[in-house]
């Protein structure tokens, strides 16, 4: 038997041990993340505590994306975030995990067309310099006011010297009276926490 015909039978055999395996780790996962957060949350100091399943905020932004599902909610007090929902979003290559920030809105004006924000490093040089500036771009009202917080922008620098380097995105959910900011997931550091509870102030206060 040639070589090639060999590595390809084992290779095919390994697959065939491994893929239930790891589909068997991927289901544990998101728990696990849950799990992890509170504990990690809990010994900065923060106040919380998982919620229930099957609550309506669950549901929030899960609209917009495809295969998306809630892994469970952990609610925050003395915040002006109130939930954090742990988010899935399975696809071909596999499933990824978000932090959507939950903030309630419930008094949004329908005179307003509000736009999605996105967080943009402005850097020394190229893709791999360093984060020099970070700027707020998308909702005209939005992006002015947290360009303009300079508590807010000495926050996020901080969470690029900590190596926290997630992107934010902000999305409007008038019709859940709910504003989302999302990140990739990650175990927040103090700044990043009280950076985001920043943002929830401005989205509470005017947005």
């Amino acid at each position: 038997m040639e070589w090639s015909s060999l590595i390809g039978i084992i290779t095919a055999l390994i697959f065939v041990v491994l893929l239930p395996l790891a589909l068997k780790a991927r289901k544990k996962a998101g728990p696990q993340k849950r799990e992890e957060l509170l504990e990690h949350l809990k010994a900065m100091g923060v106040k919380a505590s998982l919620m229930e399943k099957g609550t309506e905020e669950e549901k929030v932004g899960s609209g917009r994306f495809g295969g998306q599902r809630s892994e469970g909610l952990i609610k925050l007090e003395g915040r002006k975030i109130d939930y954090i929902n742990v988010a899935s979003v399975s696809s071909q290559y596999g499933v990824n995990y978000f932090l959507d920030f939950l903030v309630r809105k419930p008094d949004w004006s329908s005179e307003k067309n509000r736009k999605k924000t996105t967080m943009v490093k402005k850097r020394s040089s190229g893709i791999w310099g360093k984060v020099v500036d970070i700027e707020f771009k998308g909702d005209g009202h939005l992006s002015r006011e947290l360009n303009f917080d300079y508590q807010l922008k000495d926050r996020l620098m901080q969470t690029q010297r900590d190596k926290q380097k997630s992107s934010i995105l902000i999305y409007p959910e008038p019709k859940s009276e709910y504003a989302r900011v999302r990140t990739s997931y990650l175990l927040p550091s103090s700044e990043l926490l009280e950076a985001i509870d920043i943002i929830a102030g401005h989205i509470r206060s005017g947005w």
